[in-house]
């Protein structure tokens, strides 16, 4: 566990002087950074404890409208706004988990889409609180220290320290008794029920670690476009596209969701520069090929030769 800690610090330090690096990539680096926190987070529900969500955009989306409404009607400074979408998505995610944990297989994975749906359709509806269609436009933001939140180089700075606080989270429970837990969960519950371990109750803790933090990510993803709608924020897409994250890097691996995230937007983006209206065709057959030959994620590969190659080593001895 310390050479992960000491890559994640090396990591750390040249992530730091990217700007002064490639002062013109800001917004391709700062996407990738909120999808290496996304994808983190939904894996402690989606990779360490096997519950596959498709509605993880209504923890980014709750996140996006606290500090949008907050800042735009209260005048309430970003980070307090942070502070209480993580409250509400504990709470939305453990009052969610109780609702559908007691599905298994794709049908939690649908319950999750409707429940994402019913968030987009009260944001659509609630004009009072939310603009309803036309969205919240972020005009205004306290400058702490003199910063300027709007500024490319501070929103990369607050995205570095999104993807940093999630992966030193995940690397905590991986490590405690609640990583083995998840992961006994994963691979058999009735095992794991017949070991003493509650597999709700587990779930509901990855499941509110999980909402919280993504919340924090929407947040920061509110201040990166000032502008938020609920066609875009809660999006099915999005959510997709962070489980895809995940999935392709590798589930229930501590780098396989930050790999997935550096191979797919920045592919992505590639792609879209170089093929234009071909990209997500070429994007599509990309992923494709990595399903197919990385069927365990691309992290997750990697892990399993290394393990195979140490017993082969063993078994010769």
């Amino acid at each position: 566990m310390k050479k992960h800690y000491l890559l994640l610090a090396l990591l750390a330090c040249l992530a730091a002087v990217y700007p002064m690096i490639f002062p013109a990539y800001m917004t391709v680096a700062i996407s990738v950074l909120l999808f290496v926190g996304w994808a983190t987070s939904w894996d402690l529900l989606g990779g360490w404890s096997g519950q596959v969500s498709l509605g993880h955009a209504s923890f980014v989306g709750l996140g996006a409208y606290f500090v949008s409404i907050g800042s735009a009607s209260f005048g309430i400074a970003p980070w307090w706004s942070i502070l209480a979408a993580m409250a509400c998505a504990t709470i939305v995610a453990y009052l969610w988990g109780r609702l559908t944990f007691g599905l298994r297989g794709p049908y939690f994975a649908l319950s999750t889409i409707a429940i994402a749906e019913i968030f987009r359709l009260v944001a659509i509806n609630e004009r009072w609180l939310t603009g309803g269609a036309t969205g919240v436009f972020i005009s205004d933001l306290p400058h702490p220290f003199g910063i300027d939140l709007f500024e490319k180089t501070a929103q990369y700075y607050m995205a570095l320290g999104f993807a940093l606080i999630t992966l030193v989270i995940v690397f905590l429970i991986s490590g405690r008794r609640l990583g083995y837990q998840l992961r006994a969960v994963r691979e058999d519950e009735d095992a794991a029920m017949a070991a003493g371990i509650n597999p709700a109750n587990v779930k509901l803790k990855a499941f509110a670690i999980s909402g919280a933090l993504t919340s924090i990510g929407g947040g920061i993803y509110a201040i990166f476009l000032s502008f938020i709608e609920p066609h875009v924020i809660f999006n099915l897409l999005l959510s997709i596209q962070i489980a895809l994250t995940a999935i392709i890097g590798g589930r229930g691996t501590l780098w396989g969701p930050a790999i997935g995230a550096l191979v797919l937007v920045l592919f992505g983006e590639l792609f879209r520069t170089t093929f234009a209206q071909a990209n997500m065709l070429i994007y599509g057959l990309l992923i494709l090929m990595v399903v197919l030959f990385f069927p365990r994620g691309i992290m997750g590969e990697m892990v399993r030769n290394l393990v195979r190659r140490r017993y082969a080593s063993r078994a010769q001895r």
